[in-house]
């Protein structure tokens, strides 16, 4: 039996096989443990608008200043969950937070607390993109330039899904790359071909050479 095992082993197949699996189950380990450990379903997010963002020299790409204080489009942002009670509103320093827009709870925003306020044992955030309006961050915005959501209400503590804790630049393009029409296809299309080029034609040559052999001369 352990023979066998040892066999089935060595084939180069059943390892490459093996290592993917193994890959995959880290990948899908991480995202999880991911969630567990920061509290929170969107433990990592890409940033995929501009409104974060405070022009330097008239730029706001993100290549020119990727560590800025605010957020770049092809950012790669850590969320934490945490407790609405200690996120920190003390503008301009205050926490950036990603909630549901109220409009529509299946968008996720990233804007920074502004002020905020407790109303029925609930509180409610006013929240602003850093590069949003005329004012734009640190400088301190009128109440007029604030998010327009529910009506000046704020946004409820129950749409809050986290604060943001780290940003590492650049890596976010990836995954806005995939979500276009044009990346996921072409990156299972470059998969298809790699695994042809590693399985399919090496077992094609394989059997051809088999053939020759048992043809007699």
């Amino acid at each position: 039996m352990i023979s066998k095992l040892k066999k089935i082993w060595k084939n180069e197949y059943v390892q490459t096989s093996t290592v993917i699996g193994i890959i995959a189950l880290i990948v899908f380990g991480f995202w999880f443990g991911s969630q567990s450990v920061l509290n929170t379903s969107y433990p990592a997010l890409a940033v995929v608008s501009g409104s974060m963002c405070v022009p330097y020299d008239g730029r706001c790409d993100g290549w020119s200043h990727p560590f800025s204080q605010t957020l770049h489009i092809g950012d790669l942002i850590i969320v934490q969950g945490i407790d609405p009670v200690d996120l920190i509103s003390d503008y301009p320093d205050s926490d950036i937070i990603i909630f549901k827009k109220p409009t529509d709870p299946n968008e996720l925003i990233v804007h920074r607390i502004v002020d905020k306020e407790e109303k029925d044992g609930k509180i409610y955030f006013f929240t602003k993109g850093d590069g949003n309006s005329n004012t734009k961050w640190p400088d301190i915005p009128t109440t007029y330039e604030y998010d327009p959501w529910n009506q000046g209400n704020g946004i409820s503590e129950d749409l809050v899904v986290g604060k943001v804790v780290m940003r590492i630049p650049w890596v976010g393009h990836f995954v806005l790359f995939m979500r276009n029409g044009i990346g996921l296809p072409l990156v299972v299309g470059l998969i298809v071909i790699l695994l042809v080029i590693e399985f399919i034609i090496p077992l094609m040559r394989s059997k051809k050479e088999q053939k020759q052999q048992e043809i007699p001369l």
